[in-house]
């Protein structure tokens, strides 16, 4: 069997769980026959061409154990985009570290910098092992059931709608609207999951829209009037990535990123919630608020899910076994085999698969107007979360008159 040292990277935006991946592959690493030294990238791949590298395997039994249960991303993480003049440089420090396995924790450009790094090697005659740790929050990755990171910032999502709803039923003779904007560029898993808040009709989130719906202004302000109709008021969730039938950004976001993406937070513009916010003021007159939490949910470990720390410590804990039977690229899936009970496996996904496809929610997820999600949606994400909390509400026992 192939025989050297290990590289490990974290890349794109943190989660609450990244870390507890990273655990999964020292801890496995460190019992492998085939595996002698760990490092791990400080800053990525950007890092990793400057020689910034931890050695893992010097670190602290507390310190191993407490990343299991540390947010954001232990490592430092990147956005770089990998260039063609970039590889040599790449090859270079493998070679004169030894590094014959190639672990990054990350997304569908992370999953890309892999397949690429693995394919130059492979060119060159430079045997090396390459895998990928599946790692987002959008829940769009291509061959896998649902990616670690998504559930937390998931539960995250539902608890803040949750809670900000009871808010907003209880203030609606003050304000008559609430727009809870999720992050989510090309699909609206995170923007769905809050309706796991909704627990009663006229409970929040009462409108959802996401990114595999174009936007029409005109019938969501008819949905808001029905809605404020009914209940008083309206709690409204919509993805970032909302778009018109043009293609234009909701957000009149502009900006993009390294890999040619549109940017939609502090970059980009203006934001969804803040325009929806604003259709509404303008068409009703109603006095509103709007709620963006951007980042804050991506490393919220006080509220993640129990199933996701484990299941991302499995998936670092995987990668060392793929690569231990010499199986490079490939990306660890998850596969799921039942919803009641939740039972999952592991499977590999090829790393071109993941790299050039994104994942958007099917339509059976959705209500047939689009501005909901449907009974099996709801099926889906219930066992990812974890219990949630019950609230009260008064009940209604007026004051009789004399």
């Amino acid at each position: 069997m192939l025989k050297g040292n290990v590289i490990i990277g974290q890349s794109g935006g943190p989660t609450s769980v990244i870390n507890s991946s990273l655990a999964g592959v020292i801890d496995a690493g460190s019992l492998s026959p085939n595996i002698e030294e760990i490092y791990g990238m400080q800053y990525g791949i950007e890092g990793f061409m400057k020689e910034m590298m931890f050695d893992l395997s010097k670190q602290s039994a507390a310190v191993l154990k407490g990343l299991r249960s540390t947010p954001s991303s232990a490592l430092g993480s990147s956005r770089h985009k990998v260039k063609e003049e970039d590889l040599p440089r790449i090859l270079e420090v493998l070679k004169k570290y030894n590094i014959r396995y190639f672990f990054l924790i990350g997304g569908n450009d992370t999953m890309d910098t892999i397949n690429r790094v693995e394919a130059y090697c492979r060119d060159q005659k430079y045997e090396l092992i390459g895998v990928g740790i599946p790692k987002t929050v959008d829940n769009d990755l291509f061959g896998t059931d649902h990616t670690p990171g998504f559930p937390s910032a998931a539960r995250s999502n539902i608890l803040n709608v949750m809670q900000a709803g009871i808010l907003a039923r209880d203030m609606q003779k003050v304000d008559k609207f609430v727009i809870y904007q999720t992050i989510g560029r090309d699909a609206g898993w995170l923007a769905a999951a809050t309706a796991l808040a909704k627990r009663e009709e006229d409970d929040a989130p009462h409108l959802i829209y996401t990114p595999e719906f174009t936007f029409d202004a005109d019938k969501f302000l008819t949905d808001v009037d029905k809605c404020i109709k009914a209940f008083g008021w309206v709690s409204v969730v919509c993805g970032e990535g909302l778009k018109y039938s043009d293609g234009t950004p909701v957000s009149a976001s502009v900006a993009k990123d390294k890999f040619n993406n549109i940017e939609f937070g502090a970059m980009g513009g203006t934001s969804v919630g803040i325009n929806l916010h604003r259709m509404i003021a303008d068409k009703f007159g109603y006095r509103g608020e709007f709620q963006i939490t951007e980042s804050l949910i991506m490393s919220d470990l006080v509220r993640a899910s129990g199933t996701d720390l484990e299941e991302a410590y499995l998936c670092g804990v995987e990668a060392v076994k793929l690569s231990n039977k010499g199986e490079t690229g490939y990306m660890v899936s998850i596969d799921r085999m039942s919803d009641e009970p939740y039972m999952i496996r592991f499977g590999k996904v090829p790393l071109n698969d993941v790299a050039s496809s994104a994942r958007p929610m099917s339509e059976d997820y959705f209500n047939e107007e689009g501005n909901f999600v449907s009974r099996e949606f709801m099926e889906y994400i219930r066992p990812l979360v974890g219990e949630l909390p019950e609230f009260v509400r008064l009940e209604k026992k007026m004051v009789q008159s004399k």
